[in-house]
């Protein structure tokens, strides 16, 4: 282990000792800590006056959703309309090397800032707020494809479960987890949290979101999906268990399952994408 991830792994181990210690006597300020910690991006912000330069030259658009706003970008094209859903601690950008085989095809596409990220407003990132952002920019542009990568292609799994009946026909999901539990069930070992803290950050999903962990699982929402996908997920992904992605193309019936290797957890690779735009774009 190199001195870095040394240091890394003691600065870790150290703060889930702390937040241990502390949840015997201040649990409320403990949850709060560790919840923190497990929502609060700490990378991908972007500022308006140091955009990316791939994301220099679109169409920016501004949504106010309740107390909560939300950015995205649009590269103009044709009517077919394409959704880009990116992951944690990210933004917009992360999709330039995706762009040149998508605007082969001559469509406009629409990529969004997720909660807390790129210049969409707030400091905590969850699924359902990220869904609803979905559901607004579904509605103003009517994409019929919507992509998405890591924690942002669980949430399209979640938005096509929750809103069938949108302009949506096609979806590819890259890296993606799928069950909520096993991702608190990670970040709890890489601290070494008692489960002390994991039944109160259990019982704070429950109150804030009105769902229990082990409901809230990507294989599940995809049993109930009717439209085609891909599902693609690298055997070497370290940060996303290759078994994730499993999980959802089991549940999927029209779910198309793509394994490749040697790519980790960012997928950017020119064979890959060449077979995505076949499946969007050839009859």
């Amino acid at each position: 282990m190199s001195l870095k991830k040394s240091i890394r792994f003691l600065i870790v181990k150290s703060v889930g000792q702390y937040i241990n210690l502390l949840s015997l006597v201040n649990p409320k300020k403990a949850l709060h800590i560790s919840y923190s910690l497990f929502t609060n991006p700490r990378i991908g912000k972007i500022q308006e006056d140091n955009l990316p330069e791939i994301l220099q030259d679109t169409i920016k658009e501004t949504f106010h959703h309740n107390e909560d706003h939300f950015q995205t970008y649009t590269w103009k094209g044709n009517d077919t309309k394409i959704l880009l859903v990116h992951g944690w601690e990210s933004n917009s950008a992360r999709w330039e090397k995706t762009l040149p085989y998508l605007q082969k095809s001559g469509s406009t596409i629409i990529a969004i800032d997720a909660p807390a990220h790129g210049q969409s407003s707030g400091k905590e990132f969850n699924v359902p707020r990220y869904a609803e952002f979905i559901n607004k920019a579904v509605k103003k542009h009517n994409p019929s494809i919507i992509i998405g990568h890591s924690i942002g292609g669980a949430t399209c799994i979640y938005h096509q479960y929750l809103h069938p009946e949108t302009s949506i026909e096609k979806m590819v999901i890259l890296g993606a987890p799928s069950d909520l539990r096993t991702l608190i069930d990670n970040y709890i070992q890489m601290l070494s949290l008692n489960r002390k803290m994991f039944s109160l950050l259990e019982k704070r999903y429950l109150e804030n979101f009105n769902f229990e962990l082990e409901n809230f699982s990507g294989a599940t929402f995809a049993e109930q999906i009717n439209i085609e996908g891909i599902i693609a997920h690298d055997t070497t992904d370290n940060i996303v268990a290759f078994e994730e992605g499993q999980k959802i193309a089991n549940g999927w019936k029209k779910g198309h399952f793509i394994t490749t290797t040697d790519l980790g957890h960012s997928m950017h690779d020119d064979d890959l994408y060449q077979e995505i735009y076949r499946f969007l774009f050839k009859k």
